[in-house]
């Protein structure tokens, strides 16, 4: 395979049963992920992964996160085995940001400079970065020596963003990321992310059911339903008023099957 045919993420018949029973998690979940240069064509997309509770969207970061193993299939990362790839360098390459995150007990200027920090970067670097990205997310110098009882979710939300930002991952898992934020900070924040995307320097997978939002932010659309991919559809394609109903009526349904 030439370079023009690497692929930056690729999941080919990926599976994930349920640490109890016969049930899975995810089936036969197969699809591609382009990257490359600045010039390259549908470079660093903006996926969205949308779905009903349940449908498998939090189990599909976790298994390109290796936070799960993958029952059957092969996950690739630039055309290698992601097995192959030690645990601590795929994870600074594929970066999960999770719907409540932790500060690890640090305070809020600690927590954005941590993984630098852990690579080795020099004081000065890591100094500019932070200022690059506190300036871009909006967050106050006056947070740097709170902690994290001292923060709400959302603000929570917004440090670890900035942590994960600061350490620039070729791919970045994002799992609500706005869900405990107001409608203008998550406006602003989804901005953010689409620039970033469109430097080209970061592929982003988001999980978000916002649709307004997703809407604003996505390339592509990955519907997954009881653990299988139903679609994987180009934003601009997507037909946006249906995909809502689809989704009010699987909730519905997923209600009612639970009751």
């Amino acid at each position: 395979m030439n370079d023009k045919d690497t692929k930056l993420l690729r999941l080919e018949q990926v599976s994930l049963a349920a640490p109890v029973g016969s049930q899975y998690l995810l089936k036969d979940i197969s699809f591609e992920v382009n990257g490359g240069a600045p010039s390259t064509e549908m470079l660093a997309s903006r996926i969205t992964i949308i779905g009903p509770s349940g449908a498998g969207k939090s189990s599909l970061l976790r298994l390109l996160n290796r936070l799960s193993e993958p029952t059957s299939g092969t996950i690739y990362l630039e055309n290698q085995d992601y097995r192959q790839i030690p645990v601590i360098e795929l994870r600074r390459q594929v970066m999960l940001l999770p719907q409540e995150p932790k500060l690890l007990g640090m305070t809020v200027g600690e927590t954005l400079a941590y993984p630098l920090v852990l690579q080795g970067v020099a004081k000065s670097v890591i100094q500019q970065r932070l200022i690059t990205w506190m300036e871009q997310l909006r967050i106050p110098e006056d947070w740097l020596n709170r902690t994290e009882l001292q923060l709400s979710l959302g603000q929570r939300q917004i440090v670890a963003l900035g942590r994960a930002l600061v350490a620039q991952p070729k791919i970045l898992l994002l799992d609500e990321p706005t869900s405990a934020l107001d409608a203008g900070r998550a406006s602003h924040v989804v901005q953010v992310l689409t620039q970033l995307s469109q430097q080209g320097n970061t592929t982003i997978l988001m999980v978000n059911h916002q649709l307004d939002l997703a809407q604003q932010f996505s390339t592509r659309v990955l519907y997954l339903q009881d653990g299988s991919l139903i679609s994987d559809t180009p934003s601009e394609q997507m037909n946006w008023p249906k995909l809502r109903e689809t989704l009010i009526q699987a909730e519905a349904k997923a209600a009612e099957e639970w009751s």
